[in-house]
């Protein structure tokens, strides 16, 4: 009986000092879950806060133990010397990605939703996090990208209001500069683009390199436009009898012989565009956008709340009730975005 007393006597400060290290962890996450749902960055804010609670419970655990203080100072310094050692080795990349995921954010390039081209990869945006951003691919696929690698290559943003395309083509000599330029610029309308033009890029040993240009305004569908204008370049040089010798091709027949066009096919015959494997594509770029304005949506109903409080008058029931169907309706665009942020935070 003496023994048990003993070592309970012993061991509460520790078993104290291990509650309320729990308690302290369990707070703290209902603080996180219910403050900073909204936030870009929950999930990096609640590894700091538990990784700073396990450290300090650990460290105030060893110091109450019931051994000796020279053990306790070896393991405090070791425990010390571990720590110190995995923020040096990862201290280069850690701190460049952490400032850079700043300087992001204060440049304000670019956010969720947005379509991105850097060094060959484009995507749209589905996550701009502290350290990382998130992009899904044309073939539906999440890249990571490092933040430090963002700010040091160029980044090419697709514009919100529309962007130009083009398709490149390279025709012989023999054919006249005008009748293609009609051709192309047909094409271009054809393909429902706005504002065409056409450029010769360059004159070739064996032929004249073309580029049709022409603007999309629906940018979640620039792939399907950029596929469509391509054919309509193949369909309206065939139809004007223009034979294609893309990239190259040297011609070494007599003057006069007759050129190579395919033969053309029925309407009913042509295969037609995907849209659903489209709407899949960015998907979760999508929701990232959608979000995004809900954000955008949920900032400016918080503010007509606060500014509805601040003139409202206590006997006035009109204004009341407008109060209350906003405060609604913020509870319920919150709870939207939560699961939206969830969803994209499983993907």
């Amino acid at each position: 009986m003496k023994k048990i007393d003993l070592i309970l006597e012993n061991f509460t400060p520790s078993l104290l000092a291990l509650f309320i290290v729990l308690l302290s962890f369990f707070v703290v996450k209902w603080l996180l879950d219910r403050q900073m749902s909204n936030k870009k960055d929950r999930s990096l804010i609640r590894a700091i806060a538990y990784f700073s609670i396990i450290l300090f419970g650990l460290i105030t655990i060893i110091s109450v133990l019931p051994i000796d203080d020279q053990p306790k100072s070896l393991i405090i310094n070791f425990i010390g010397i571990v720590v110190s050692a995995v923020l040096a080795l990862g201290s280069t990349t850690f701190i460049g990605n952490g400032l850079a995921g700043i300087m992001i954010r204060t440049v304000n390039t670019f956010r969720p939703g947005d379509f991105i081209r850097i060094n060959g990869q484009f995507g749209q945006i589905t996550q701009r996090r502290f350290f990382h951003t998130e992009i899904q691919t044309e073939d539906r696929n999440i890249t990571t990208l490092p933040n430090l690698y963002l700010v040091s290559n160029p980044v090419n943003v697709t514009r919100e209001d529309g962007t130009f395309i083009f398709g490149t083509c390279s025709l012989g000599y023999d054919v006249n500069r005008a009748k293609v330029e009609t051709a192309l610029l047909k094409a271009a309308k054809d393909a429902k683009l706005f504002d065409p033009f056409v450029r010769i890029m360059e004159l070739g040993d064996y032929s004249i390199v073309y580029r049709v240009y022409g603007m999309v305004k629906k940018i979640e569908w620039v792939l399907r436009e950029q596929s469509a204008l391509n054919a309509k370049i193949i369909d309206c040089l065939h139809d004007a009898d223009i034979e294609i010798v893309s990239p190259s091709f040297m011609n070494q027949r007599r003057v006069g012989d007759i050129p190579i066009i395919p033969e053309k096919v029925k309407k009913s015959e042509q295969p037609a565009p995907s849209v659903s494997a489209e709407k899949k594509q960015f998907d979760v770029g999508q929701e990232a956008k959608s979000i995004e304005k809900q954000r955008e949506e949920l900032v400016e109903m918080k503010a007509r709340i606060a500014e509805l409080k601040k003139f409202a008058n206590p006997t006035d029931e009109t204004n009341q009730l407008e109060i209350t169907k906003l405060e609604e309706k913020y509870a319920k665009l919150q709870s939207k975005i939560d699961e939206g942020l969830d969803k994209l935070d499983g993907k």
